[in-house]
């Protein structure tokens, strides 16, 4: 198969796949790499093999063609292709919870002698980085990584970029706790996906409610929530998207959860759950262990833990028991964590991410209580000592 068939192949199996004929798409583009002597072709429909792979949650399979694009890349001997193919391992073993991996190849990337696509990729690979830095708990880092991304967004006019890190944004401050801000930034995305995503996939859309439902829970308004997940939800289900499909099965648990309604949530985590294994997200499974744990705790059957293979149990469920050695060896290893990942407000000295509270980061990337620096009166960071107190990007 020569050049100009292989692009006609490959505009075929693109135009399959924009339809919804995943399968079809895939099995097109399949022929391509095995009957293809063009080597630029060949990457390019790895690339598309990686995206589609990537979106039906197929990781393992995902990662297997990034390998092989980047063999391919290295015959070519260009480094733009170099870049590209470095990015999407970094993609596959972030998607499969490798985050040490991932930030490893990124900065493979970032190592790279300059490019022309180094300008329109940087964005993604610190983006990539980010959220590796995040699923390791490293809060500092992963907000600097966040902070370049939105950079190259702002600076390329890359809203999709930009809605992508918004997303990304909303989990990091759902996770220190600072609910306004992990709703602010989803509905960012959002705002961008209405202003200019008419010709984007909706899976931009889809990922921006999902984020948006689960600010919505964590800040007790459930009604809100269920109505952004299941937009997302209908969404996943008509583009086979089964990673979103996933999250959104957790998410609806979670919401049941807060109304009470254990019997429902159930069912919903244990669907969550074997989608989880199935893709190999290990970070998503912990998530819903952690759910239904707070479930039993919710019902006093306590007893059910043991079953859960859970690494750390919750304060929560050593205090209810009375298991007060238990207690005191939790709450030491809860802060021996506090000070490993700096997640704590150099004012006041408390932790956060234990409970809602309205935060500010500064242009260092170190985080801190709004009130505290307001109170405080103080014009350099309290940690690094840096001069600026202007708020950051984010």
């Amino acid at each position: 198969m020569g050049q100009d068939q292989t692009k006609q192949q490959i505009a075929k199996g693109l135009q399959l796949y924009q339809s919804n004929q995943t399968e079809k798409a895939l099995q097109v583009w399949t022929k391509v790499l095995e009957k293809s002597s063009d080597l630029v072709g060949r990457f390019r429909v790895l690339g598309c093999l990686v995206t589609a792979h990537s979106e039906m949650g197929r990781y393992k399979e995902m990662l297997k063609f990034a390998v092989v694009q980047i063999d391919t890349a290295r015959e070519l001997e260009d480094a733009d292709f170099l870049l590209e193919s470095y990015l999407n391992l970094a993609r596959s073993n972030e998607k499969l919870c490798e985050f040490h991996k991932t930030i490893s190849y990124c900065k493979t990337c970032l190592g790279l002698p300059g490019t022309r696509a180094a300008t329109q990729l940087g964005g993604q690979v610190s983006l990539s980085m980010g959220n590796a830095f995040l699923g390791l708990s490293l809060f500092q880092k992963a907000l600097e990584s966040f902070e370049k991304a939105l950079r190259y967004a702002h600076n390329n006019d890359d809203t999709m970029l930009e809605c992508r890190v918004c997303c990304s944004l909303g989990s990091f401050y759902a996770q220190v706790k600072d609910y306004e801000k992990a709703l602010f930034f989803p509905c960012k995305a959002a705002e961008l996906v209405n202003d200019y995503g008419k010709g984007w996939s909706l899976k931009y859309r889809a990922m921006s409610q999902y984020h948006m439902a689960v600010a919505y829970r964590l800040l007790g308004h459930l009604g809100s929530a269920m109505e952004c997940c299941e937009e997302s939800m209908k969404i996943a289900l008509q583009h086979g998207d089964r990673p979103l499909q996933a999250l959104c099965l957790l998410c609806f648990a979670d919401i049941h959860r807060s109304r009470g309604d254990l019997e429902t949530a159930f069912p919903r985590y244990d669907s969550a759950m074997s989608i989880m294994t199935e893709i190999g997200n290990r970070l998503g499974q912990v998530q819903v262990l952690l759910g239904v744990a707070k479930c039993w705790v919710a019902r006093k059957a306590l007893d059910k833990l043991g079953q859960l293979k859970l690494h750390c149990l919750s304060e929560s469920i050593y205090r209810s028991r009375g298991l007060q050695r238990e207690l005191r060896a939790h709450v030491v290893r809860f802060h021996e964590c506090v000070e490993e990942t700096e997640l704590y407000c150099g004012l006041c000295g408390e932790s956060i991410g234990e409970k809602n509270s309205r935060l500010q980061a500064l242009p260092c990337s170190h985080i801190f209580h709004l009130r505290c620096l307001q109170n405080n009166g103080t014009r350099s960071c309290p940690n690094c000592h840096r001069s600026s107190m202007k708020p950051g990007f984010v």
